[in-house]
């Protein structure tokens, strides 16, 4: 009786893998093992690495980060900027954070501040300076803060209508894991984390590039190991596997 039902529910998660694969788009498998198409092989696509080919071919972190200003300022290519953004960004964050400033009082600090300086300036001076910001800078940022957030939006659109199962359940890991971690530290607090990661990781991994392509080599390595002797060991002896 116990075989039996053993049987059957081994039966039945057959059928619904077998479902599962033929209702998802047809695509390059990708495998553990060795050989094109591998993870192992994008790995070292993706890292830089020998590809199946054995041929070299190394891309520029400047170039995957985009290039442009923002890549300079994330790989440090002028450390005055970059060490002056890193600068006012930790200075919000403390402020906000470990002195428990709102952003009220700091406008209103800063409001007072300007006024005074006004009124002492027109003690001395006839005429002073108008402050004006230009209205070209606020239409800028709102248009580029809406086509971030329209592709953005867009992004995870083509994810959901995409039919890319394991796209699908990443993307909706990743927002778990940053549900969870949101609910241990606020959202500043977040915001800072990923800002200072931004500016520290790319410009470490470019200078030990070779040193962390190799760990990385060595730990796919490892991953590839224990998946083959799990998928000798137990998976070719399941009953998930479809018959050739």
């Amino acid at each position: 009786m116990a075989e039996h039902s053993e049987k059957a529910a081994g039966d039945m998660m057959s059928n619904i893998m077998e479902a599962i694969s033929e209702n998802l788009p047809n695509k390059k498998s990708v495998r553990f093992d060795d050989g094109e198409g591998s993870i192992s092989d994008q790995a070292k696509k993706l890292f830089g690495g020998a590809g199946a080919g054995g041929q070299r071919s190394k891309k520029s972190l400047h170039h995957v980060l985009g290039g442009g200003k923002s890549a300079d300022v994330l790989l440090w290519r002028n450390k005055k900027i970059s060490s002056s953004v890193l600068g006012v960004a930790t200075l919000v964050w403390v402020f906000f954070e470990w002195l428990d400033y709102h952003f009220l009082t700091i406008v209103s600090f800063l409001l007072v501040l300007g006024m005074a300086v006004q009124f002492a300036y027109s003690m001395f001076a006839s005429n002073p300076p108008r402050v004006e910001l230009p209205e070209e800078m606020f239409a800028n940022a709102g248009r580029a803060v809406g086509e971030q957030v329209n592709r953005a939006l867009g992004t995870l659109q083509d994810i959901s209508c995409g039919r890319d199962l394991k796209r699908f359940l990443m993307v909706i890991a990743v927002f778990f894991a940053a549900a969870i971690v949101g609910s241990f530290c606020n959202f500043l607090t977040v915001i800072y984390i990923g800002f200072v990661c931004a500016h520290t990781l790319p410009v470490l991994y470019e200078k030990y590039q070779d040193q962390v392509d190799e760990f990385l080599y060595n730990m796919l390595g490892l991953v590839q190991n224990q998946y083959k002797k799990l998928d000798k060991g137990i998976l070719s002896k399941g009953k998930f596997r479809k018959s050739d």
